[in-house]
């Protein structure tokens, strides 16, 4: 008997009912911490995607040119597991201020800590990033050198940029220790750009070297040293600001060392709690505050009262920055 030959028959492809990988947004490729478990540590799901978080709070603990006491590179762990334990009612506000704009908090990345070039270089790009998704970068440091990188974005998108900047030093140095990028020369690296508005409040501590400097930049650089701060008005101090967006650099070493101890150069004579907050409100309520960092910290373990004034200060920057505008 003829065998038949068989005849293969052509299976029609099964469409897969997997759907398409959805592709991240720019800000959820940054890798970012479990909310619980970053700034302000909220459990409750209250954003329904990190795209609706307008802050975005970046951990970048470089620490590669300090020149006293060390421990920078830990303080933005410290600020954000302090921040955890931060009262989320605001009596000022009388309300919860972070459900009007939102936080999301990067994981800390990797620093590149070839050269402290290099790490702002880094540090640019990821604020460039968080800048052109529209979300303002909350950026916890890491010595103040970081300040001269992240600027970089915000000086090519805002033109009239102005600066508020609260320190212990002028930070006027051209490079300190062969280092050019210095945490002592950070407002130096900052001004090296086209800004043509610093205010400095609380510093008490200013170089010879950093005199010729600042007297051929009278007309960009206002400093309002500690000694005259019972005398300072805050509405005065802030006029300049006036229509303007500005970012805040506040290096904790600005406040009075009864306050911070827990830095590298602890200083008397300086920025108590209710100065730092009259000035902050004041900026917020006549500029437009696109930025900010938080410096400095260098942890102790038996001040955690340092960490906690660190946390609670980084909140009410964000909420005058916010809820003040929208006023």
């Amino acid at each position: 008997m003829k065998k038949t030959k068989a005849v293969a028959v052509k299976k029609s492809p099964t469409k897969s009912l997997a759907k398409p990988a959805t592709k991240k947004s720019a800000i959820e490729q940054l890798k970012l911490m479990p909310q619980a478990s970053g700034f302000l540590g909220v459990e409750e799901k209250y954003l329904k995607s990190p795209n609706d978080a307008q802050v975005v709070v970046v951990p970048f603990g470089l620490e590669k040119s300090v020149s006293y006491g060390g421990g920078t590179k830990n303080g933005p762990k410290a600020i954000i597991n302090a921040s955890q334990q931060v009262e989320l009612f605001d009596e000022e506000f009388w309300c919860e201020p972070f459900r009007q704009y939102g936080v999301v908090t990067m994981k800390a990345p990797e620093i590149d800590r070839r050269s402290v070039a290099k790490s702002l270089e880094q540090l640019e790009k990821i604020t460039q990033t968080i800048l052109d998704a529209g979300k303002f970068p909350l950026i916890l440091g890491g010595e103040h050198s970081i300040t001269a990188g992240s600027i970089r974005p915000f000086v090519k998108k805002y033109p009239d940029l102005a600066i508020l900047h609260f320190d212990a030093h002028a930070d006027l140095r051209d490079g300190f220790d062969g280092e050019h990028y210095s945490h002592a020369a950070a407002l130096r690296r900052v001004m090296d750009n086209p800004i043509s508005t610093l205010i400095s409040c609380g510093i008490r501590n200013i170089s010879a070297s950093e005199i010729p400097y600042l007297e051929a930049n009278r007309h960009r650089i206002t400093i309002h040293f500690g000694k005259d701060r019972r005398t300072w008005d805050a509405k005065k101090i802030v006029e300049s600001l006036r229509g303007r967006p500005v970012f805040l650099t506040f290096d904790l070493d600005g406040f009075d060392s009864s306050l911070m101890q827990a830095t590298g150069t602890p200083e008397p004579g300086g920025v108590m709690w209710e100065d730092a907050l009259d000035i902050i409100r004041e900026a917020s309520k006549i500029s437009n505050i696109v930025g900010a960092d938080v410096v400095e910290l260098a942890p102790v373990k038996a001040l955690h009262s340092c960490d906690f004034l660190s946390a609670k200060l980084c909140y009410k920057i964000l909420s005058y920055a916010f809820l003040n505008k929208k006023k």
